[in-house]
């Protein structure tokens, strides 16, 4: 026993003078980012397209002039009253100088369409010939904005803008008025009908006369009833399925000299009250929702710029 005792306890010794070797240190866990307790819910579609609209009227492709009249034509309260939403093949009626164009060619680009449908120029120095030119010109000078746009034409007296039931949505700016003094609104209203498909929007602004104004006696003047507006709608087939006060102007009376031109952005008559009319601002407008029947589906009507139901 005492033999087997003795090597045991030199092992021992010999342990005890070895140095001990340190555990390595844990390593520190990873920093984890603060998260909120109530993480907000993910953007609905039409929230995401809410904020491209933001995003399109800040674009720096914009003519500063023409962010300038946002004031006055409410792009962003005019198409969400219209009802356009993502996906849709939008057609303007005679862009004009392309003030919508610089936002709805854009707006559209990659999720949905956009065409602008202007007339065929009878003179080559005639304004709708310098409107074509001007818009060919801003679509061709910016492809990243506008590479996806499309143009046809059309013949005011026999127009066609595609094919039957085609498009989501139709918008005219400030234009029935230029129809009514040529005599062939009817015709272009039907033409809308047309190229819709059924449950499909027409949406419409324009300058308004005063309620119950003689007709025969404002036709020149650039305003219109709005009675007037909604009977060439209805007429064509449509649907009144809203109105709103987004684009009026409580401070313009109707009756100028030159008529709507008066005011500004034309401004007529110059430097003659020109610190006047500036005061007034642009014309009131009517801003009208009309929709092509689906059989007996129609779709809701959207709220007004007050946040209330559209009224019929």
């Amino acid at each position: 026993m005492k033999k087997v005792a003795i090597p045991l306890m030199c092992m021992a010794l010999a342990a005890c003078g070895q140095s001990q070797v340190p555990a390595p240190a844990a390593a520190p866990p990873p920093k984890v980012a603060d998260q909120p307790a109530n993480p907000p819910p993910p953007m609905s579609a039409q929230q995401m397209f809410d904020a491209r609209i933001d995003a399109v009227l800040a674009g720096n492709w914009r003519e500063a002039a023409n962010k300038a009249r946002d004031q006055y034509r409410h792009p962003k309260q005019t198409l969400e009253f219209f009802g356009l939403k993502p996906g849709m093949s939008l057609i303007e009626i005679t862009p004009g100088g392309g003030w919508y164009a610089e936002v709805l060619a854009p707006l559209m680009k990659g999720d949905g369409s956009y065409t602008a449908a202007i007339t065929i120029p009878k003179k080559p120095e005639g304004e709708a010939a310098q409107d074509k030119s001007a818009l060919e010109k801003m679509f061709a000078g910016d492809s990243a904005q506008y590479g996806d746009a499309k143009v046809v034409q059309f013949d005011p007296k026999a127009p066609n803008l595609g094919a039957p039931n085609s498009a989501d949505m139709v918008v005219t700016f400030r234009n029935v008025h230029n129809w009514v003094m040529g005599d062939y609104a009817p015709g272009m209203f039907k033409a809308f009908f047309d190229v819709l498909k059924p449950g499909g929007v027409l949406g419409v602004a324009d300058h308004r006369a005063t309620p119950g104004a003689d007709f025969a006696k404002i036709k020149d003047s650039g305003y219109l009833p709005e009675d007037y507006v909604i009977k060439l709608a209805t007429d064509a087939g449509f649907k009144l399925e809203g109105k709103s006060e987004i684009n009026a102007n409580p401070k313009d009376d109707h009756d100028h000299p030159k008529g709507v031109w008066t005011l500004p952005p034309t401004l007529a008559l110059k430097d003659v009250d020109r610190e006047k009319y500036l005061a007034i601002g642009e014309s009131d407008r009517m801003t009208l929702r009309f929709v092509k029947p689906a059989g007996d589906k129609i779709f809701a009507a959207p709220a007004d710029a007050s946040g209330k139901p559209a009224t019929n």
